[in-house]
């Protein structure tokens, strides 16, 4: 008990480390307090909210993955590096194609929402015991 204690502790303060140091972290933020009720006035079904709110967390996880490793890699070297800008390019694509699956999933949300699309279920295939 005592070791989750301590790791709830550590969790909190990495999000006030990273609220605290990092636009876009806050930015990100912001966008999951607009994403939770939102998502209930996009939604009817409650996977489709748990999406819709996932995808913004999972932004938020990328970009705290993110700034580790930046923080990390300007605490080994300094200077400029080309290896170590290679390594945060990488970190800063995770965060870009974090947020395109967000985008798209909140478009097709609205889409679907508005009329302009309908996603279909798929369709249910008939039990190999069935009679009719």
């Amino acid at each position: 008990m005592e070791r989750l204690l301590r790791a709830t502790i550590n969790t909190w303060h990495g999000l006030l480390a990273a609220a605290r140091s990092e636009e876009a972290f806050r930015q990100e933020l912001v966008a999951l307090a607009l994403a939770v009720p939102l998502a209930f006035l996009l939604a009817d079904e409650g996977w489709k909210r748990l999406a819709l709110i996932g995808v913004v967390v999972f932004v938020l996880v990328v970009e705290l993955l993110n700034t580790a490793i930046e923080k990390l890699a300007d605490r080994v070297n300094l200077a400029i590096d080309p290896q170590i800008g290679r390594v945060k390019d990488m970190g800063s694509a995770a965060v870009g194609l974090a947020l395109l699956i967000a985008g798209i999933t909140w478009l097709l949300a609205l889409a679907e929402r508005l009329g302009l699309i309908r996603l279909r279920p798929p369709e249910r295939l008939p039990c190999a015991g069935a009679t009719r």
